[in-house]
């Protein structure tokens, strides 16, 4: 299955290396979240366009950024600019039934494409809201992980503000040369970073 043939490439290149990480991975099949025109194109390990200026992550990309956010079965995750729906399916997965995910999109015809993708899935803790997340989700805060799927030039005080201790962040920051940022919460107020370089989003309108 070509799918899975792209999933041991990037266990092979030590890129995916958490159980279930893997396994939402080998279970998800990105051509489910693609639009008709691109299907055949599903298992390139490149971004592509879903329309409105906006694209499907390289798998590449996803996989890193899963590996830096480490969701796991129970976690409250907050999913921004969900776009095709991919992501949110992947971490509907690895939650689980006692687990939750917030998703949010701001363009209204992705907001429906994407929600109907993560529905045909059948996944009950998966939950949908249209609007502009570049200030989070206040009202379902705290959360364990929040991804945040285009850049922005700065972290967003109130996404740092809406996570639980212990709570991990993965955001692209920059403008030409971004970089994906992981931020931890250690306590209130004092959080960490890390900087990981070379990679390229849309942007995030704040």
């Amino acid at each position: 299955m070509p799918w899975k043939r792209l999933t041991t490439t990037l266990i092979k290149a030590e890129i995916l290396k958490t159980p279930h990480i893997i396994h939402a991975f080998n279970k998800i099949d990105r051509t489910s979240f693609m639009p008709e025109n691109i299907k055949k194109m599903a298992y390139t390990d490149s971004a592509l366009p879903i329309g409105f200026g906006q694209t499907i992550s390289q798998p590449t990309t996803v996989a890193i950024m899963l590996e830096l956010l480490q969701p796991e079965e129970g976690d409250r995750i907050l999913d921004i600019g969900f776009g095709s729906g991919f992501s949110t399916a992947l971490l509907a997965e690895i939650t689980g039934e006692t687990g939750q995910v917030f998703a949010i999109e701001l363009i209204e015809k992705l907001y429906e494409f994407g929600k109907k993708n993560v529905k045909k899935l059948n996944y009950k803790n998966a939950h949908f809201f249209l609007g502009n997340g570049s200030q989070g989700l206040a009202k379902f805060a705290p959360y364990d992980r929040i991804l945040v799927s285009a850049a922005t030039n700065k972290i967003p005080l109130n996404l740092k503000k809406q996570l639980n201790s212990g709570g991990r962040l993965v955001i692209p920051i920059g403008g030409d040369n971004q970089s994906l940022v992981l931020v931890e919460k250690i306590k209130e107020n004092q959080f960490s970073e890390e900087y990981f370089p070379g990679f390229m989003f849309v942007k995030l309108k704040e």
